[in-house]
């Protein structure tokens, strides 16, 4: 669970911070606020994991690389710094709470070649004291805690190691997450690797697939009816409940299913009650596939520890809105996290005031806000006013919906 993200001279953030992250999260602003950057912080830093810094920067500002990622007007000498605060079920103490770890990334430039200037990885036992270091990195060099958290009482007892990393653009949790030792950072390493942003296409999920097996969405979706083959297959009662789901949302789906055809190849089958043969994907509207995906991604028997789904109000009816809000909810009620960006007021109707960040530029920088802390904001909501209706009409600051 995400508790806080930090940013510093990151694209269009120059110095924000998101404090107490809820399990389900919605942010909405105008466009080129940084809605997507957001999102797009998991993203480098799962390139970063993968390959290096350097990698992960040239993905986002090109040829450019760090000059371009960092935000506009700052100097040159100034660092990228990204800061997450997050709980994990797989490392307690002994008096069984959920401790709250910080990960601190800065990257500097040398020579026009980016390098991991500071890498720190801390754990606060309770809610006072000084936090133990785990890991700290400087330069490609520093130590790593080896013990188990929970099997330690006292900072003595830490056993720290010497870490010498072959380069200094590489990330040092890209290797100590792979080890159990490192509880800590492997939890981080989880989220980082199996974190989903959906970027779901209709037209790649409409046509037949090469039969092929798959037990989890795919980013843009191509992958659905590979995906419901496998539930049908191995969970026939998450299939049940998402036919079932789709029945009450979408008027006249009877049933779906998935048909392996001679040649192959799988293809998605709607059952219509009003006629007796089923038609194909093809024949259906945008939406119908859409919630289709994204009952698909919620039910999934091995869900995503954090999911980011932009704009999903696309090719939905409005009044399917407040519903898949409370799906998403569902969700992240279950144990997991959710943050979904929106356009959509009938969407953020159904959103919660302590669950709404809206995003401004103010003097060219991009400030993040909670709908919980503005005052006027909390009052109507106290007198039973909705989100949506709020946000249209202009108590968000400069997020202007239209």
């Amino acid at each position: 669970m995400i508790e806080s993200i930090s940013l510093k001279n990151f694209k269009a953030f120059k110095d924000v911070e998101m404090k107490n992250i809820p399990p389900f999260c919605v942010i909405v602003g105008a466009n080129g606020t940084g809605k997507s950057t957001i999102f797009t912080v998991f993203g480098f830093l799962r390139d970063a994991m993968e390959s290096n810094v350097n990698t992960a920067l040239s993905k986002l500002g090109g040829s450019r690389g760090i000059k371009e990622v960092r935000t506009r007007g700052v100097p040159e000498n100034e660092p990228i710094e990204i800061t997450i605060k997050y709980r994990t079920k797989k490392v307690v103490n002994s008096s069984n709470t959920q401790p709250l770890i910080t990960y601190q990334l800065i990257i500097n430039e040398r020579n026009g070649k980016a390098y991991v200037e500071l890498e720190r990885l801390s754990y606060r036992r309770g809610r006072r004291g000084i936090p133990w270091l785990f890991l700290d990195i400087s330069d490609g060099k520093g130590i790593a805690v080896t013990n188990e958290a929970a099997e330690v009482t006292d900072v003595s007892q830490l056993a720290r190691e010497d870490q010498l990393l072959k380069s200094n653009d590489i990330l040092a949790i890209k290797g100590l997450a792979q080890f159990k030792r490192f509880p800590a950072v492997m939890a981080l390493g989880e989220i980082i690797e199996n974190w989903y942003v959906s970027d779901f296409h209709i037209s790649k999920a409409r046509p037949e697939q090469e039969a092929d097996y798959a037990e989890h969405l795919s980013r843009e979706g191509e992958n659905l009816s590979l995906v419901i083959q496998y539930l049908y297959n191995n969970h026939r009662e998450i299939f049940n409940k998402i036919i079932e789901k789709i029945k009450k949302r979408i008027p006249g789906i009877t049933n779906v299913e998935s048909k392996t055809t001679e040649e192959g190849r799988v293809l998605l089958k709607f059952q219509d009650g009003a006629f007796e043969d089923p038609f194909l994907a093809k024949f259906v509207s945008d939406g119908t596939i859409k919630m289709l995906a994204y009952l698909v991604l919620l039910n999934d028997p091995n869900p995503y520890p954090l999911l980011c789904i932009e704009e999903p109000e696309n090719q939905l009816y409005p009044k399917l809105l407040e519903e898949l809000a409370e799906e998403f909810r569902e969700y992240a009620n279950r144990g997991e996290q959710v943050m979904v960006s929106t356009h959509s007021p009938d969407f953020l109707n159904a959103a919660k005031p302590e669950e709404v960040f809206w995003l401004e530029k103010k003097a060219g920088y991009t400030q993040i806000k909670r709908a919980s802390e503005d005052e006027q904001i909390a009052a109507y909501m106290r007198n039973g006013d909705k989100m949506g209706y709020l946000w249209k009409q202009g108590f968000f600051g400069e997020a202007d919906p239209r």
